[in-house]
């Protein structure tokens, strides 16, 4: 039994398909299958039923993987013991970030720490927050940024900033030169939202009370449709599909009247988000994370609030 065959059995029941397990951890298919059959057979149990689309966890699986991961967090505190006397902003930072910030904060937050921390590069990673949440307590990442609210996960937190919701429509649209729009007059359109799993979703339905009709098929919207990512959405908005709500940060700082797009603030109180810095307590690398914080800031994102507190506050 080895740390590699328990990171192997940790990303088959994350994955649920072999193929995507063997390209998270960066080996053949093969190479995965009969390392797992080896532990398997080692123990003289079954971890996972094989399904013609899918896999399944068996129940003493279930039980195994849990005490897999434990052993690979605790594996991941030795090494970060073990890198303590070093220096912190040397070698590589493993960051994860959630698809709705990444595309928008990225393109400023690597070439700002690339100036400021030149030998700490990025190793970067878009996921959902509970797919990162997970490396995080796997130690397969270091940091991530994410945006509240997080399930319980005794992780250690640090706001970076707030930015609010805004109403997105086509050119053209009943609403064009409105100032703001009420949350309640959601109700009436054909609505464009990201699809399940995606904690924007969550979010947005979250604090538009009237968007949450859509969720549970009441009445009350009249049409709605799903899209995989925000770019996606945007560009079925100005195909003239619907409505939807993004991000302060995804908004172009410049816009003009020849755009297929018009961008309308929510009245008040305006909905929003906390976007956070998110690590393991077992951590040592705190200076890493302040050098990331420091190279948001500087980043120079448009139309968010900062929050600068120094301070982190644990997490579950």
């Amino acid at each position: 039994m080895t740390l590699t065959e328990l990171r192997y059995i940790v990303a088959v029941a994350r994955e649920r398909h072999f193929g995507r397990a063997a390209q998270r951890c960066f080996v053949s298919q093969p190479t995965l299958s009969v390392a797992i059959k080896k532990f398997e057979d080692e123990l003289n149990v079954t971890l996972f039923e094989r399904g013609s689309t899918e896999i399944t966890v068996t129940p003493v699986g279930q039980v195994i993987i849990e005490q897999a991961r434990k052993v690979l967090e605790e594996a991941g505190r030795i090494k970060e013991l073990a890198s303590g006397g070093k220096n912190p902003l040397a070698g590589p930072l493993r960051l994860g970030v959630i698809y709705t910030i990444g595309p928008y904060l990225l393109p400023r937050l690597v070439p700002a720490l690339m100036k400021s921390a030149p030998q700490m590069p990025l190793l970067l990673q878009e996921n959902f927050t509970l797919k990162l949440i997970e490396l995080l307590r796997n130690a397969e990442i270091d940091l991530a940024i994410m945006a509240l609210p997080l399930p319980d996960a005794g992780l250690m937190i640090q706001p970076i900033y707030d930015e609010n919701f805004v109403v997105a429509t086509p050119a053209g649209h009943s609403w064009e030169g409105r100032k703001t729009i009420s949350a309640e007059e959601l109700k009436s359109e054909t609505m464009l939202l990201l699809g399940v799993g995606h904690c924007f979703r969550d979010q947005v339905l979250e604090v538009c009370p009237e968007m949450a009709r859509f969720s549970s098929g009441a009445e009350g919207v009249q049409k709605s449709f799903e899209g995989s990512s925000l770019e996606t959405i945007r560009h079925m908005v100005a195909g003239g599909i619907g409505i939807t709500v993004l991000p302060q940060s995804s908004i172009p700082e410049k816009t003009s009247k020849r755009d297929l797009l018009r961008y309308i603030p929510f009245s008040k109180p305006q909905p929003h988000r906390r976007v956070v810095l998110a690590w393991r307590k077992s951590f040592t690398r705190l200076e890493a994370i302040e050098a990331v914080r420091q190279a948001i800031f500087t980043s120079g994102m448009p139309g968010v609030q900062w929050v600068d507190e120094k301070i982190a506050v644990q997490a579950g």
